[in-house]
C-alpha cells in the first residue's frame, strides 16, 4: 500500500497521479501530490516504479502502517527500492536473479 510522497524528494512531475490506476493520487498546484485515497491503493508499484527521483514508499503490506518515518526509509534504502530491483533508471540493472524464487526455479531446471 503506498505509506509516503516525499516532500523532500519529489520534483512535482505528477507522473504517479498519471500511472496510478486506481486514482489514489492527487494533484496539487506547486506541490507534491497528495495521497488522497489510501484505501483504493491495490499495492501494484507502478507508481515506485515510474517515480523518477524515489520519492515514494509502497509497503508489500495490504493494511497501512501505524506511522512512516522517511529518514529510517531512506536510510534503509526503502525508497524507491522497488525499481531499484527490477533495474529500472538510469546505471541501473535488475537484481532480480537475486530473488530467491528465481534461485529454486534455477534449481528446478
Amino acid at each position: 500500500m503506498i505509506e509516503l510522497v516525499s516532500e523532500s524528494r519529489c520534483i512535482q512531475c505528477n507522473l504517479c497521479v498519471s500511472v496510478c490506476p486506481t486514482n489514489v493520487f492527487d494533484s496539487v498546484p506547486d506541490a507534491p501530490p497528495t495521497i488522497a485515497r489510501q484505501s483504493d491503493c491495490q499495492t501494484c508499484f507502478m507508481c515506485e516504479l515510474y517515480c523518477p527521483v524515489d520519492a515514494l514508499y509502497v509497503a508489500p503490506e495490504v493494511e497501512p502502517l501505524e506511522s512512516v518515518d522517511e529518514q529510517a526509509l531512506a536510510e534503509a534504502g526503502l525508497l524507491g527500492s522497488y525499481r531499484k530491483n527490477i533495474g529500472w533508471g538510469r546505471d541501473r540493472t535488475t537484481e532480480a536473479k537475486q530473488d530467491a524464487t528465481f534461485q529454486l526455479l534455477k534449481q528446478i531446471k
